[in-house]
C-alpha cells in the first residue's frame, strides 16, 4: 500500500490530538481511575481504532484492511499478558493509584517513540535482506517456547540495566512529590521515584517489542500498517490495565495461546522466506484471511478455557498474581499510619 507524507503526518497528528484530549480530560486532576471510566475508554479507543481499519479497507483495499485489524488483534492480545508486568512495577515502586495512570500514559509515549525507531530499521532491513524473515521467524518460535516453559510462573520484577542506569546517574528523592518528576531542593535538582518508574513501565515496555514488532511484520510488511497497528494497541493499553486489573490473573491459559499465536507467526515467515528463494510452492503461503482467522480462534479458545478453568478453581486464579484495586486502600492506609505517626511526634514535642 503506497502512503504519501501527507497521510503519514495527518495519522501522527491525530495521534496526538488523541494523547491531548486523554491528558486534558483524564489526567487534568489525578485520580484513581474506576472500572466504569476505565470500560469507556477502552470502548473509546476500540472504536477508534475499528474506524481507522474500515478506513483504511475503503481506500486502501481489501488487503491492508484485513493486514491492519489481524496486526491489531495480535498487537492488543500481546499487550494484555504484558500488563501482570505492569503491575508488578506499579506494586514494586508503591505508585500512588492516582498517579497510575500517569506513570502508563508517559511510559508508553516513550515506548511509542522507541517502537517507531525499531519498525523504520525492520521495514528496511526486510526491504534489504530475506534472510531476516528467518531471523523474525526464529525470535518468534524462541520466544513461543519460553512462554510455554514459564507459564504460571510470574518472577518478581528485578529493575533493568536502564532503570539501574538512570539511578546511578541522577540523584532521586526517597518519596513521591506529588505527580512532579523533576523537583528542586536546597538549589539541587532532582528526580523522582515517579520518573524512575516511568523509565521502568518504557523500557519494559520496549523488550516486549522484541517479539510483538518481529509477529506483526509476520502478518503485514507495510510499515505505515506496522506503525498505526502498534500505535492503537498501547494508546489503548493504560485503560486495559485500569479495567482488568486482577482479572489478567484469571486468564490462565493466555501465555499457552499467545504461545501458539507465536509459533504460527513464526512458522509464515519462514515460510514466506523459502517461498522467496523459491524453495517452496505458491500454495503453501498463510494467507491474510488464514492468520486473522487462526489468532481470533486461538484467543477465543484460550480466553474461554481460562474463564473455565478459574470459575473452577479460583485459587488457581488467584495465585497468579495481585489485585491492582486492592493496591489503592493499602496504600492510603499506609499513608494515614505515617500520618498518624507524624502527628503523635509533633505531639511529644510539643508537650
Amino acid at each position: 500500500m503506497t502512503v504519501p507524507l501527507w497521510l503519514w503526518f495527518a495519522t501522527i497528528g491525530g495521534l496526538l490530538v488523541l494523547i491531548a484530549i486523554d491528558l486534558v480530560i483524564v489526567d487534568r486532576k489525578p485520580h484513581e481511575v474506576t472500572t466504569g471510566e476505565a470500560a469507556r475508554w477502552v470502548t473509546f479507543y476500540v472504536s477508534c481504532a475499528v474506524l481507522f481499519g474500515i478506513g483504511v479497507w475503503v481506500f486502501g483495499g481489501h488487503d491492508p484492511g484485513v493486514e491492519f485489524f489481524t496486526g491489531y488483534i495480535t498487537e492488543y492480545s500481546l499487550s494484555v499478558d504484558n500488563l501482570f508486568i505492569f503491575m508488578v512495577i506499579m506494586a514494586s515502586f508503591k505508585v500512588p493509584a492516582i498517579h497510575q495512570h500517569r506513570v502508563l500514559l508517559i511510559g508508553i509515549l516513550i515506548a511509542l517513540v522507541m517502537r517507531g525507531g525499531f519498525i523504520a530499521v525492520g521495514a528496511a532491513l526486510i526491504n534489504q535482506f530475506v534472510w531476516i524473515f528467518f531471523l523474525f521467524g526464529a525470535i518468534l518460535v524462541w520466544t513461543a517456547v519460553s512462554m510455554v516453559r514459564s507459564a504460571g510462573s510470574h518472577e518478581e520484577y528485578n529493575e533493568n540495566a536502564v532503570t539501574r542506569w538512570v539511578r546511578k546517574v541522577f540523584p532521586v528523592t526517597d518519596d513521591y512529590v506529588g505527580h512532579h518528576s523533576i523537583v528542586k531542593k536546597d538549589g539541587k535538582r532532582y528526580i523522582t521515584p515517579m520518573f524512575v518508574v516511568i523509565v521502568a513501565i518504557g523500557s519494559a515496555d520496549l523488550l516486549f517489542a522484541v517479539d510483538s514488532i518481529p509477529a506483526i511484520f509476520g502478518i503485514t510488511q507495510d510499515a505505515f500498517l506496522v506503525f498505526t497497528a502498534n500505535a492503537f494497541a498501547l494508546m489503548g493499553l493504560r485503560q486495559l490495565y485500569f479495567l482488568l486489573g486482577g482479572l489478567v490473573n484469571k486468564l490462565v491459559y493466555l501465555s499457552y495461546g499467545l504461545a501458539i499465536i507465536l509459533a504460527f507467526i513464526g512458522a509464515k515467515l519462514v515460510l514466506h522466506a523459502l517461498h522467496e528463494y523459491h524453495v517452496t510452492p505458491a500454495w503453501l503461503e498463510i494467507n491474510n484471511w488464514m492468520s486473522l482467522g487462526v489468532i481470533v480462534a486461538v484467543l477465543t479458545i484460550t480466553t474461554i478455557a481460562s474463564l473455565m478453568k478459574a470459575k473452577r478453581d479460583p485459587e488457581a486464579a488467584a495465585s497468579g498474581g495481585m489485585d491492582l484495586k486492592a493496591s489503592a486502600p493499602e496504600q492510603r492506609e499506609e499513608q494515614e499510619q505515617d500520618d498518624n505517626s507524624e502527628q503523635e511526634a509533633g505531639s511529644r514535642t510539643e508537650k
